[in-house]
C-alpha cells in the first residue's frame, strides 16, 4: 500500500533535475518538509538545501535518522551506481531509484549489452574487450563512423564517434591508456546507428513500466547544432518522431523486456529507466540506458506532468505501478541552457547573473538552476551549465518565443545562449 500520509522528502543532487524535481515536489499535498543535498541556489526557494556528500552513504542516512525522513528520491545516477539505495534501504528508508544490481544498466555498457543480445532487444552491434590490441583490429575490421564507449561512468565523456579509424584508434588508446580513470578499464566498440534520437523514459516497479510523455534533447553546444556534445544544451516535449505506434514498440520491444530480463536476473528495476533511442528505417533500436531522469528532459517532463508527481514515485517504490495513471498538459514544453562561456571546455565561475527575479514572473517561463550558489546576496554562475530556461506553450515554437524575449534582460556578463538557435526547424 502507498504511504498517502504527508511525508518527509530528501532530494540528493544539485543540478537542473533536481531543481525541476524539488519544484515539483514541493506543489505536493503529501510533503511535509523537503530538503535538497548539497542542492543550489535555485533549490533553496523549494526546499531546505544541506551541505551533505552525498557520496558519503553513512552521513546521507544519519541525516535521515536525524530527521526523521520518510523518503529519499535519488537524482544522478553516480549514488546510484554506487550503491546507496541499497545501503538507505537497509538502513529502513524507502527511496526511489534502482539499486546497485539494476544501476548497473547505467554503470556498465557492457552489461547492458549483453543483456540486449541475451534477450534479442534491438541495439547497435557490438563487440566488449578488455585491451587495446583487440579492440583495434575489430574496429579495422568495420565501416566508419564507428562508436567507441568506456564501460563505465565517465562523466559525459565516456563516447567517442570516430568518423575515421584513426579517431577510433586514438579514442581506443585514450580510453585504456586511463585518461577516463576506472571507466576506461573495459571498452566497448559498436555500430553507428543512423536516424533520428530520442529521450524515451518509464517508470517502473520492478514488474510493471508505465511510459512517460515523449522528450527530445540537442546536445551540440554552438548554434546551428555545431560544436562538442555536452550533457545537454537543450530539450522539447513532445517528441514529434515518438508516435503513439513507435511509444508502443519502444515498451513492447526495448523497456518490457528490458525489465522482464532485470526480474529473472534477480536484479528488479525500480525507479524512471531512461532509454536513449535510435529510431531507425527498422524501428526502435537502443543507444544506451540511464538509471535516472535526464537533464535537461526533465525539466520539460515536470512542466508537462499535471498529476502529483510524489505518488507516482511511490508506486515505484512500492510496487504499486499496476494500476497506476498519470495526466499530462497538452502544451508542449521547451527547455534551454544557458552555459558559462567556453562550456564544454574551461570556463569561467563566479560571474553574478541578472533579472531572476524579474524573469521569473512571466507567465508560462520556469527558470531551473543548474549550476549556481547564493553568495552576499547574489545569484552567481557556478557550473557549465547555469540555467534551464523553461516554457511551455501551445506548440515548442511559442515556448521558445518566451524564453528568447526574457534571454537579453536575464542574464549578463560570462554567461550566453548556447542552444537557441540548434533547433530551427521548431519555429512556428
Amino acid at each position: 500500500m502507498i504511504h498517502q500520509l504527508p511525508m518527509n522528502i530528501l532530494i540528493l543532487g544539485s543540478g537542473g533535475r533536481e531543481h525541476a524535481l524539488a519544484w515539483k515536489i514541493a506543489a505536493s499535498p503529501l510533503t511535509t518538509k523537503l530538503w535538497c543535498a548539497p542542492g543550489n541556489a535555485g533549490i533553496a526557494r523549494e526546499a531546505e538545501c544541506v551541505p551533505l556528500d552525498i557520496t558519503d552513504h553513512a552521513a546521507v542516512i544519519a541525516f535521515c535518522k536525524a530527521n526523521k525522513v520518510d523518503f529519499v528520491v535519488v537524482g544522478p545516477e553516480g549514488p546510484l551506481v554506487a550503491g546507496i539505495v541499497d545501503d538507505l534501504e537497509a538502513a529502513g528508508f524507502r527511496t526511489f531509484g534502482p539499486a546497485k544490481s539494476a544501476a548497473r544498466l547505467e554503470g556498465s555498457k557492457g552489461f547492458t549489452k549483453d543483456m540486449c543480445r541475451a534477450h534479442n532487444i534491438p541495439t547497435a552491434a557490438y563487440e566488449r574487450f578488455t585491451a587495446p590490441e583487440p579492440a583495434k583490429a575489430y574496429a579495422r575490421a568495420q565501416t566508419a563512423p564507428i562508436v567507441i564507449k568506456a564501460d563505465g561512468l565517465a562523466a559525459g565523456k565516456g563516447v567517442i564517434i570516430a568518423e575515421t579509424l584513426s579517431e577510433a584508434e586514438a579514442a581506443i588508446d585514450m580510453m585504456f591508456g586511463g585518461a577516463l580513470g576506472e571507466a576506461g578499464a573495459e571498452v566497448v566498440v559498436e555500430e553507428f546507428l543512423t536516424g533520428e534520437e530520442a529521450s524515451f523514459f518509464a517508470l517502473c516497479d520492478g514488474e510493471t513500466a508505465i511510459p512517460l510523455i515523449s522528450a527530445q534533447d540537442h546536445k551540440r553546444v554552438f548554434d546551428g547544432d555545431r560544436g562538442p556534445n555536452t550533457g545537454g544544451m537543450g530539450a522539447y516535449s513532445p517528441a514529434a518522431v515518438m508516435t503513439s505506434a513507435m511509444t508502443r514498440r519502444a515498451m513492447d520491444e526495448i523497456v518490457l523486456p528490458t525489465v522482464r530480463a532485470m526480474q529473472q536476473m534477480g536484479a528488479p528495476y525500480r525507479g524512471v529507466l531512461f532509454a536513449g533511442l535510435m529510431i531507425t528505417a527498422d524501428g526502435p533500436k537502443l543507444i544506451e540506458y540511464n538509471v535516472r531522469f535526464g537533464d535537461p528532459e526533465c525539466q520539460v517532463l515536470m512542466l508537462r506532468l499535471m498529476s502529483d508527481l510524489v505518488p507516482a514515485l511511490l508506486a515505484c517504490s512500492d510496487g504499486m505501478l499496476k494500476n497506476f495513471d498519470l495526466r499530462w498538459y497538452p502544451d508542449a514544453a521547451l527547455t534551454v541552457v544557458m552555459a558559462a562561456k567556453g562550456y564544454p571546455g574551461n570556463y569561467a565561475k563566479g560571474t553574478a547573473i541578472e533579472g531572476l527575479d524579474a524573469a521569473g514572473t512571466v507567465e508560462g517561463v520556469e527558470i531551473f538552476h543548474a549550476g549556481t550558489k547564493a553568495q552576499g546576496g547574489r545569484i552567481l554562475a557556478n557550473g557549465g551549465r547555469v540555467l534551464d530556461v523553461s516554457a511551455l506553450g501551445k506548440t515548442v515554437g511559442e515556448g521558445f518565443d518566451h524564453i528568447g524575449s526574457l534571454v537579453e534582460v536575464m542574464v549578463q556578463g560570462a554567461l550566453q545562449q548556447c542552444a537557441r538557435s540548434s533547433i530551427p526547424a521548431l519555429r512556428g
